[in-house]
């Protein structure tokens, strides 16, 4: 059910490394917890993120939730999309990305769980 080519926080976001950077978004786990998704909030591009710092919220029909950075670095992208469709989230967890980072410490995806770790919290 979660990737394998992830990494994954305790607060449930995800990170996959792609063209140098590190894409972002929610688990299924959170969007389910969440339930019906009616906005994101977005950082600016330029802002720089510290590891396990809110970066951004994210609202439902049930509660308002904060993101936070799984890694640290500066925000690159912005998925503008969100703001428009936000319920993308729902839809697609793992392929709904939120932002992009250029990690500025390659080494904290290193203490990041792994997909069979991520599932493991979960119980």
């Amino acid at each position: 059910m979660y990737p394998a080519d992830m990494k994954y926080t305790k607060d449930h976001e995800w990170v996959r490394s792609a063209d140098g950077h590190a894409v972002i978004g929610i688990t299924d786990y959170a969007q389910a917890q969440l339930g019906d998704v009616v906005f994101v909030e977005l950082p600016a591009v330029g802002r720089t993120v510290t590891q396990g710092e809110v970066f951004g919220t994210i609202e439902s029909v049930k509660a308002v939730s904060e993101l936070y950075a799984p890694v640290s670095g500066e925000v690159v992208k912005v998925n503008d999309a969100l703001s428009t469709s936000p319920e993308s989230v729902n839809k697609d967890p793992h392929g709904a990305w939120i932002i992009q980072v250029k990690p500025s410490n390659a080494g904290e995806l290193g203490s990041l769980l792994d997909a069979a770790a991520y599932q493991a919290l979960l119980g």
